[in-house]
């Protein structure tokens, strides 16, 4: 890269946007250290080891989504072994709704103390106003704590190490938990009822403690003049020498394991109102090559014969497996309606390998505590869907996320295969964040495996950046400045090299667990591989994605890598016996890399990009090399 190279076009080439994160500022209290981020904290270390990877003050509205809050008055004290941080923070909604809240911060060597207080000018509508806390869970996942509740009783626990559908811990005032040997943290809140809920269920990589049971109604207002006033307290008691501090400036060394098992299947997704344009696209369609075309069809969104058509065409141009996924809208007998389907997808002469079928109502969220809507049994709507579609694979699950696959667990004896979808935007949409959402897949992909059994073919997608359905709220959030924002319906990312960077590293993870095919995006739209206001112009992630796909159900080579963190990748055998390795840096950091073996080496980073090219050759014969921020390198030999 040049030095002419601006940051704007930087930030786009790797960001699809030329807007900065907000600004990070690193707060020191001796061994304690802490990141200020638009008025919350994050990363909060104690000798460089996490304790918390969040307390954030967080006002969201009625469908759930996030405000992104003005700060005022920001004064910021550092010095003599503390800190301290005092801010107004101004939330105003699309309508003109307004909240304006105060914070204060003050850190010391063992610990700190973040206030916020609220006080409405009038009503106001939201889900959530209040604090949440977030525990990391690598290294904590199914380790003892100490959770005092509001009453004053105090109760050995453990934090779950399978994905847990409902709290763990209700009616929380302090949770106490193990940092590293001889450190222990007691992070105490005040103010109202905590909760802790499992965010890995959202492919969150953390435990979250939050205000509010979901128990009670939401939305809920918070009437005007009456504050709301909390506080969190985080103590840190230290026996001992100090915990060292973790290297991450070490080499990331790849290893290969022994062949086992096939790499996923690559699938993308088709959305009636991208058929078209998916057509139209047919020559990338082909050099991208696909395994899987999933088809979209929701009856309660006024799809039907035409759209049904317009698939046809598509399923008969390649020659890759046909799925169609339908929202049954459980609105008639069940048998009436698949037979209409079944009429349908006849007379539209579409060719289908296979069905995933879920209710409609089960697009929505139905959070512990609810009263789950009327609806047919799975196994009834499975058994209808059998008769229907006797010759096709059959598919069951859930069309949102592992949240309401856990929460709604199948009868898996009557289906083909189980599938759901991940999303890394639903309650954070920071660039570090949906990085860290590749911690959480881990435990998705056992957990889900802990109840529909070991060998039970399992799909995962359509899996984005991108948020095409909210379970939680009306809609999902519209984004014209394109932001990165929790919910969005468009996230700039899939613009730049950080999407495929993402789709590299959450591929990797999948071929962990053996999962069957992948669904990673569309070829055209929002989700799409070609940009939207280019027709034709390949982004960053089509690259990626082709890769993918050229590796789909390939013999598949486990690769160890020594920080997953910041480098994750994956490997598949040729049939030609060659071996192919992918691997993404998953960091705004340039990362050292020991490989596994040397052979012919491709790179895709912000030069590519920025110069309009396709993958560029490197040399990787020397076993090491400097991956980019966001690059992806595929290497084979």
């Amino acid at each position: 890269m040049t030095a002419a190279v601006s940051p704007e076009a930087l930030r786009r080439a790797l960001f699809g946007t030329p807007e900065p994160e907000p600004e990070a500022r690193r707060l020191r209290a001796g061994p304690l250290s802490a990141e200020l981020i638009a008025g919350n904290l994050r990363n909060i270390r104690f000798h460089g080891v996490e304790v918390l990877r969040a307390i954030s003050f967080v006002v969201r509205d009625k469908d759930w989504g996030t405000y992104a809050p003005v700060l005022h008055d920001l004064a910021i004290e550092e010095g003599e072994g503390r800190f301290a941080v005092g801010y107004q923070a101004e939330c105003t909604g699309a309508g003109g709704e307004r909240l304006v809240y105060e914070g204060r911060i003050e850190g010391r060597p063992t610990g700190l103390v973040f206030a916020g207080e609220a006080v409405p000018e009038g009503d106001f509508l939201t889900t959530r106003c209040g604090f949440t806390v977030l525990h990391p869970i690598v290294g904590l996942a199914g380790t003892e704590v100490e959770v005092e509740h509001v009453d004053g009783r105090r109760v050995a626990a453990r934090l779950p190490e399978l994905i847990d559908p409902a709290q763990p811990f209700k009616d929380m005032r302090a949770i106490r938990h193990t940092v590293a040997p001889g450190v222990r943290a007691t992070c105490r809140m005040e103010g109202d009822a905590f909760e802790m809920e499992d965010q890995r269920n959202w492919s969150d990589a953390s435990y979250k403690t939050y205000v509010r049971p979901l128990a009670l109604p939401w939305p809920y207002k918070l009437p005007a003049g009456v504050p709301v006033r909390q506080r969190v307290t985080l103590d840190i008691v230290a026996e001992g020498a100090a915990a060292p501090t973790p290297q991450d400036d070490a080499p990331v060394a790849l290893a290969l394991g022994a062949t086992r098992g096939r790499l996923s299947r690559f699938g993308l997704v088709i959305a009636p109102e991208e058929a078209a344009a998916t057509r139209d696209a047919a020559d990338e369609l082909a050099a991208l090559a696909p395994q899987t075309l999933l088809f979209h069809f929701d009856p309660t969104a006024g799809h039907g014969p035409a759209e049904l058509a317009g698939y046809a065409k598509l399923a008969a141009a390649q020659g890759g497996e046909c799925v169609l996924e339908y929202v049954v809208p459980c609105a008639r007998p069940l048998d009436a309606e698949f037979g209409d389907l079944a009429g349908q997808v006849a007379a539209a002469g579409l060719r289908l390998d296979a069905l995933a079928v879920s209710p409609a109502v089960d697009r929505r969220s139905t959070p512990p505590g609810s009263v789950w809507p009327p609806c047919p049994p799975l196994g009834e709507v499975y058994e209808a869907a059998r008769r229907a579609f006797p010759a096709l694979r059959l598919g069951g699950g859930m069309f949102s996320y592992f949240t309401e696959l856990n929460r709604k667990r199948p009868p898996v004896a009557l289906i083909d295969y189980v599938t759901h979808c991940t999303c890394p935007i639903v309650h954070d949409a920071d660039d570090r964040a949906v990085m860290q959402s590749l911690e959480a897949l881990p435990f998705i992909l056992r957990s889900a495996r802990a109840f529909i059994g070991a060998d039970m073919p399992y799909r995962i997608g359509p899996s984005t950046i991108g948020m095409r359905q909210n379970p939680y709220g009306a809609r999902v959030m519209p984004n014209p400045e394109r932001r990165r924002m929790p919910m969005a319906d468009r996230d700039p990312r899939q613009d730049g090299l950080f999407a495929a960077a993402y789709l590299v590293g959450m591929a990797a993870r999948l071929a962990e667990a053996g999962v069957e095919s992948f669904t990673g995006a569309a070829l055209t739209g929002p989700f799409g591989l070609l940009a939207e206001d280019a027709p034709g112009r390949r982004r960053p992630v089509f690259h990626a994605a082709r890769w993918l796909a050229g590796l789909g159900g390939a013999p598949a080579i486990p690769v160890a890598s020594g920080d997953p963190a910041r480098v994750l990748a994956l490997a598949g055998a040729t049939q030609a016996g060659d071996r192919v390795l992918l691997a993404a840096n998953l960091t705004p950091q340039e990362q050292a890399v020991t490989l596994p073996f040397p052979g012919r080496a491709l790179l895709l980073d912000a030069a590519v990009v920025l110069g309009g090219a396709g993958p560029r050759p490197v040399d990787a014969g020397a076993g090491s090399l400097l991956l980019p921020p966001y690059a992806v390198l595929r290497l084979e030999g």
